[in-house]
């Protein structure tokens, strides 16, 4: 096989055919789960239908996907842009954040204030600032851990501060979103490992981090009734305890082969929330068991083929990176389907690529494109590697010389 064949067989390919077969998996569901009896999913109101939006998205999040894809990969090369983009990405989603948490600049949202909400031409348009933040913690994790300098298992120079940045994440986050702040949370502590921080460093950190996990469970009842009813479903069938009842009788209702897409009868008001945070219920309603256990091999690919897009990175940064994208998007995954399953308390957190909603989509697509730009720098260098010899990758002071020596 030829050098070019190789690039062209390359994981990054892989990579997209997989996120586009969760997306176009998702927008299907997002149709089944969203139709009513009293209306036609294709009627006079189209484009205000949670379909219409969702494939809008869709498209928006495969061009993103697309650009960040083929953008990312000059920008990964430069080393002036690996240090101002992280940073400057981390202050914007910390001052979203910050605002997000304004009564009257976020206008609560079915009791919480998670959303930035406008709405040009009476078309209302919002988005959620932890979805931002969530990739902007991983990018300034890997900036401060290779681009910065400096030893990661210094106390006072490393760790302190990069544990203190997760920790505004997680507190600015966990007022009104614990699944959310968990995930940073455990991301972060895994980047922190990765990065070659001491052990004892983070287990301090875990300490502490349990004891600030506990006050966000003390501060909303409702956190604590869901976690009552979690280890005692028969506790309140009709309050707490409802919506994990109901996604149990969904994915039992599918049995193994499902009842037929579009002929599902949960959505029909019995489960709350069918096609966003319990989706993945909806879908093993409709498409049986097998069809659930498709999504989840589909989610274990795309996690693996980050795994070799970490492999092959060029630099320390994208190496990091990598990991931390690739980490997100499985522990968001594998946090989803536990709580749809009842393996977890209920938390509202979505199914990355598949749920209902823009800004996640959006944002997951920015995280493939970093992806695909990785490999495709790793694949290309292994490939230059191979026809020009070894030896073309230690002149002395270039950056592939000091990459070399690094790794």
């Amino acid at each position: 096989m030829s050098d070019s064949q190789r690039v062209s067989t390359s994981p990054s390919g892989a990579i997209l055919i997989t996120s586009l077969a969760l997306m176009a998996i998702g927008l299907v569901m997002v149709a089944s789960t969203t139709v009513s009896l009293d209306r036609s999913l294709f009627g006079p109101d189209f484009l205000r239908t949670p379909f219409a939006r969702q494939l809008v998205f869709v498209l928006m999040g495969v061009v993103l996907l697309a650009v960040t894809g083929r953008v990312a990969r000059p920008c990964l090369a430069s080393a002036e842009l690996r240090r101002r983009v992280p940073v400057i990405l981390f202050v914007i989603a910390v001052g979203l954040l910050m605002v997000a948490l304004v009564p009257s600049l976020a206008p609560s949202h079915r009791g919480v204030q998670r959303w930035l909400r406008w709405a040009p031409g009476g078309i209302e348009i919002g988005f959620q600032p932890s979805d931002v933040a969530k990739l902007a913690l991983v990018g300034w994790l890997a900036w401060f851990f290779t681009e910065r300098g400096g030893d990661p298992r210094a106390l006072r120079a490393s760790f302190v501060p990069a544990a203190g940045a997760i920790g505004l994440c997680v507190l600015l986050v966990g007022k009104e979103d614990f699944g959310t702040s968990a995930l940073l949370a455990v991301v972060g502590a895994a980047m922190l490992l990765i990065a070659g921080c001491r052990f004892r460093h983070l287990a301090v950190l875990s300490a502490v981090g349990a004891c600030g996990f506990a006050g966000l469970l003390l501060a909303a009842p409702y956190r604590i009734a869901r976690l009552v009813a979690f280890w005692n479903l028969s506790a309140d069938p009709s309050g707490a305890a409802y919506q994990p009842r109901q996604s149990l009788m969904t994915i039992a209702s599918g049995g193994w082969l499902g009842t037929g897409l579009g002929s599902g009868l949960q959505k029909y008001g019995y489960l709350p929330e069918c096609h966003t945070d319990f989706i993945f219920a909806a879908l093993c309603e409709e498409m049986g068991l097998l069809g659930g256990c498709m999504v989840i091999a589909l989610f274990g690919v795309l996690i693996w083929l980050g795994a070799q897009a970490m492999l092959s990175a060029v630099t320390r940064f994208e190496r990091l990176l990598a990991f931390g994208v690739t980490a997100t998007i499985g522990l968001q995954a594998a946090m989803n389907i536990a709580v749809v399953t009842v393996l977890a308390p209920t938390t509202g957190i979505s199914l990355p690529l598949i749920s209902a909603g823009g800004s996640g989509l959006i944002t997951f697509c920015v995280a493939i494109g970093l992806l695909v730009a990785i490999e495709s720098r790793g694949s290309c260098a292994a490939v230059s590697a191979r026809t020009l010899g070894p030896t073309t990758h230690f002149v002395v002071g270039s950056p592939q010389a000091q990459e070399a020596a690094v790794w």
